[in-house]
């Protein structure tokens, strides 16, 4: 899953979304230099990676792209499912998802001090693009696709990625919806355990 799936999948707990948050920045086991819950929600990210890239319908969505995307596909998919979180936000959370969004940049912006070097350089981008907010329509997480296809210098062809969520939307949001209903289930035995 992408960035607004982590962060929704850790509740309301602020240390444990900056956690899942910025886990892709942080390398190997050693959490100590953040607080617990944060380190927590490291943890939490990971099993969520884990989970995300050994299930079966997420491997039907990359099909769908495979052989376009190659490599790349697994990250496609977690946008696009982050992208169907997004249009259909208020099926899964109760406030709005331009005021919880606004909220989750607010906690970095408290918490900038802990962030991996990585996450502080993009977070000013971030929040003037209003990524997690523009991942809810098909113009906005374009404008992402295009990002990622620079920082890719290309490499990935993402900025194309548009046109299969259109060819392929409404499997896309069947696989999705399927999908995101197994995976809160496993974090919420997952969360217990932390």
């Amino acid at each position: 899953m992408n960035y607004l799936a982590h962060i929704y999948l850790s509740k309301e707990d602020k240390e444990l979304r900056i956690g899942n948050f910025i886990a892709d920045a942080v390398k190997g086991k050693d959490f100590s230099r953040f607080p617990i819950r944060v380190a927590q929600g490291i943890i939490l990210h990971r099993h969520i990676d884990t989970f995300t890239d050994t299930h079966p319908v997420v491997r039907k969505s990359k099909d769908l792209i495979r052989g376009t995307y190659g490599h790349w596909s697994g990250v496609i998919v977690d946008m696009y499912y982050d992208h169907f979180l997004a249009a259909n936000w208020l099926d899964f959370h109760e406030m709005p998802l331009s005021d919880y969004v606004q909220g989750f940049y607010k906690d970095l912006q408290e918490q900038h001090a802990i962030l991996p070097k990585r996450i502080q350089n993009f977070l000013p981008y971030m929040i003037e693009q209003n990524w997690l907010y523009n991942y809810a329509t098909v113009e906005g997480i374009s404008r992402i696709f295009e990002q990622m296809n620079h920082r890719t210098k290309g490499k990935s062809n993402m900025n194309f990625a548009p046109i299969e969520l259109l060819k392929y939307y409404q499997e896309l949001e069947v696989h999705f919806r399927l999908f995101f209903k197994d995976l809160k289930s496993h974090v919420e035995e997952r969360r217990l355990e932390l």
